[in-house]
């Protein structure tokens, strides 16, 4: 499986616009993605990227460390890039 770890580059976190433009591109693969934040409870489940509310739920900030992971090296790249840019301002 793929992973890569990234810092959210949204100013308002991994919220409404950004997340829908995340699971967006994410519906375009056929594999599952996975975004989890680097510190997690134990508890806590990893947000699929198809689903906008999933990744909502995360919590995920501005500045804070998550990892995108799938066994689609290429689609943990697109999403990867997509949550360190600011979606905000596109």
């Amino acid at each position: 499986m793929a992973s890569k770890t990234v810092v959210v580059g949204s100013t308002v976190g991994l919220h409404a616009r950004p997340a829908t433009l995340i699971s967006e591109a994410a519906l375009e693969y056929d594999d599952e993605i996975l975004i989890e934040l680097v510190d997690a409870d134990e508890d806590d489940e990893p947000a699929d990227a198809a689903s906008s509310m999933m990744i909502m739920a995360l919590g995920a900030e501005h500045g804070d460390q998550v990892t995108v992971s799938s066994d689609n090296a290429e689609a943990v790249e697109k999403i990867a890039a997509m949550v360190e840019s600011n979606l905000d301002e596109e």
